[in-house]
């Protein structure tokens, strides 16, 4: 993905909470062209399977049980500088702690319900896009 690419998941609150469109507005309006998106729910073994970098701490069992709650939308974008420029849109995990006008000040409802995933590297942009989308949907 070489730092053009990002992965990104509208989280079951936002999806509930239907800002599915105004995430997307700011995700357009911050330059980010979206290469591949989909509407699916996980299931508590593909949640697991997509979080297990996380499965040996605390909150390993709660983050399933919330992704798995309710439908998501998956989307690989592009932009130069991907990862670290949609790091700087979402805003920080916890939402009382994100700029104004970050994705989460404005949509998440805790740290643990907080809107949106987003990659933390390019090597992991590449394996959590290739979770929910085969090279032919990339385009």
């Amino acid at each position: 993905m070489a730092g053009k690419l990002t992965f990104t998941m509208i989280k079951p609150d936002a999806v509930e909470n239907n800002h599915i469109g105004a995430i997307l507005q700011k995700i357009n309006e911050a330059g980010f062209r979206i290469k591949a998106m989909k509407y699916t729910r996980l299931t508590k073994e593909t949640a697991g399977q997509f979080y297990a970098i996380h499965s040996e701490r605390g909150f390993f069992n709660d983050l399933v049980t919330f992704m798995s709650s309710g439908p998501i939308v998956a989307a690989i974008l592009e932009k130069d500088n991907a990862v670290a420029d949609f790091r700087e849109l979402i805003g920080a995990t916890d939402p009382t702690k994100a700029a104004p006008g970050t994705i989460r000040a404005m949509f998440a409802k805790s740290i643990d319900a907080n809107a949106m995933h987003g990659s933390d590297s390019d090597e992991n942009a590449e394996i959590e896009g290739n979770f929910f989308f085969s090279k032919l949907e990339q385009f």
